[in-house]
């Protein structure tokens, strides 16, 4: 007994060693055995990616997003039936279609980890619109108004509420009426999309608020040229705390250090992206006719005038998701459980963790980011319909299991989540540009999903 009493009051971060790398970022080396292996003779190529630990699955995945970037790009190019690919144009509408697949995905991540799956997310889209379109367009006019500036904010508080709701309630019926995750959500995904439907009798629910709909995107839904240079001059600033931070935090534990020019080689890409993202958006201008309707609303004539779009909102969203994901699991206690009880549930449960609470604010967290992903999507289709999300579902698994999230539980990255829903959605964007059926697009995305399962079974055997 005394035994069982020391084994609960044992930190849960011993329950499985793989939360080292995940909570500090860094493999937990000791000193004397890296600097061994430091002097063992090696290539240049394992060299560099030993010295600044880049994830072989990272460059992988950039890998692959080159590939199709430039394979559709090319075709583009040669064919010219539909232009190219790589134009700020395009790249700016494909990082807006990227943001609410890649908020769900970061969720997701955590849903898989623990040994779970989520089948409705996409469903859960087309109830979550349509509550808010409702709640929008036939019930807060008549109490508040038509355009009151409280719609917009009411509508979003509505479908948070509604969207973490249902996420808990999966999570309960998963948790602790112990009924299989892949019953559960499958269920629900019948269920909502009926819901939607039955909602408003299958009707669009549109235009949305005016303000509402600025968290789609477009040309009035970004921050312009100005305030997409502030957000990378502060993104500039937080990539060199984070390696300065890091840094001072492997002294601290005794960890071993990487080079000082590695850290000097992450800190110049990570400003080389940031700046060529923020070159790129600003790049892009308004349409003209955008133009000409603005200078008339402020009595000015602007023809010819560039206006920059800059960084979409949806996209600036996406952002502060993964940096708030990233740090919920990398740095607090809920995250740390999360991984011990994905690395070993029976280990965690006797370690002192309440696995089935943890698993019920997983799947409520998955459904506040889905609402997240459910406002985007309205705001940028200016309307609700029953239909809204179809498919994303599987979208969002296959983004996070090509961004590195094992099946097997217990490994997983938001990062990655947010670069396969990168891949997932050029890919997409990319055959709709073609002119591929919506039959084909699915065959290729299945065959995707089934090709990055395998390729994670590889590389869990060659990492054993």
């Amino acid at each position: 007994s005394s035994s069982l009493v020391r084994l609960r009051s044992a930190r849960p971060l011993l329950v499985d060693q793989s939360w080292a790398y995940s909570h500090f970022g860094f493999p937990m080396t000791d000193t004397s055995t890296s600097k061994a292996a430091t002097k063992s003779p090696q290539g240049l190529i394992a060299r560099f990616l030993s010295d600044t630990e880049i994830d072989t699955r990272l460059l992988g995945m950039l890998g692959a997003l080159a590939l199709i970037w430039g394979g559709f790009h090319l075709y583009g190019v040669i064919f010219n039936n539909f232009g190219a690919f790589l134009t700020p144009r395009n790249l700016w509408n494909l990082s807006v279609q990227t943001s609410s697949i890649g908020i769900m995905a970061t969720g997701m991540v955590l849903v898989i980890v623990t040994r779970n799956i989520d089948l409705s997310v996409g469903s859960m889209i087309g109830v979550i619109a349509m509550s808010m379109g409702l709640l929008q367009v036939e019930v807060l006019p008549h109490f508040v108004g038509l355009g009151h500036w409280s719609i917009w904010v009411l509508a979003v508080i509505c479908g948070l509420i509604v969207g973490t709701l249902i996420g808990a309630l999966h999570g309960w019926l998963i948790a602790y009426r112990e009924i299989p995750a892949f019953i559960v959500t499958l269920g629900g995904l019948m269920v909502w999309r009926g819901m939607a439907f039955l909602s408003a009798g299958g009707r669009t629910i549109s235009p949305v608020d005016s303000k509402f709909a600025l968290l789609g995107g477009g040309p009035y839904g970004a921050v312009g040229a100005m305030g997409s240079w502030i957000v990378g001059i502060l993104a500039c600033i937080g990539v060199a705390y984070i390696i300065y931070s890091g840094r001072k935090a492997r002294v601290l534990h005794n960890f071993r250090l990487r080079p000082l020019w590695a850290e000097a080689f992450l800190a110049l890409v990570g400003w080389a992206t940031i700046i060529g993202a923020v070159m790129l958006v600003n790049s892009y201008p308004w349409p003209k006719g955008i133009v000409r309707q603005y200078g008339a609303k402020i009595g000015q004539d602007l023809e010819g005038t560039f206006i920059s779009h800059g960084f979409a909102i949806p996209v600036l969203i996406l952002v502060a998701v993964g940096i708030a994901m990233t740090i919920l699991v990398t740095r607090t206690r809920f995250g740390r459980y999360v991984f011990a009880i994905g690395g070993n549930p029976e280990a965690a449960a006797l370690a002192g963790i309440d696995t089935r609470w943890v698993t019920l604010k997983v799947f409520a967290l998955m459904g506040t980011l889905t609402a997240i992903a459910a406002i985007i999507a309205s705001a940028r289709l200016n309307s609700a319909t029953n239909a809204l999300g179809t498919l994303d579902e599987l979208y969002v698994i296959a983004a996070a299991v090509i961004g590195g999230t094992s099946l097997a539980g217990g490994v997983g990255k938001i990062y990655g989540a947010i670069l396969g829903a990168l891949v997932m959605q050029s890919l997409q964007s990319g055959m709709v540009l073609i002119g591929f059926d919506s039959a084909i697009q699915r065959i290729v995305v299945g065959m995707v999903l089934v090709l990055a399962v395998y390729l994670d079974i590889l590389y869990n055997k060659r990492v054993k």
